[in-house]
């Protein structure tokens, strides 16, 4: 049942975004070491860049991760209430 509150209750997939930004990890760092190889600097960098980019978005998403089944719910959590028009 849709509340109207979703994008306020909204819960990420972090085992999902985990898993994908391992692979755009692996495709920066082959990316960044294959244009370098080549003589591209320009790409190398542009590569390299994303590459710190998946780092930072990969520590974050395993911060919350730790934090708890309040960042990553599972089956066992209810949903959260919605909130009360009235206040």
């Amino acid at each position: 049942m849709r509340t109207g509150s979703e994008p306020a209750t909204a819960r990420s997939a972090l085992r999902a975004r985990l898993w994908l930004s391992l692979l755009g990890l692996v495709w920066a760092i082959a990316g960044t070491v294959a244009f370098a190889l080549v003589g591209r600097p320009g790409w190398a960098a542009a590569f390299g860049a994303l590459w710190l980019i998946i780092t930072i978005d990969l520590a974050m998403i395993l911060r919350h991760i730790r934090q708890g089944p309040h960042y990553q719910p599972g089956r066992d959590v209810p949903p959260y209430r919605p909130p009360d028009p009235r206040l």
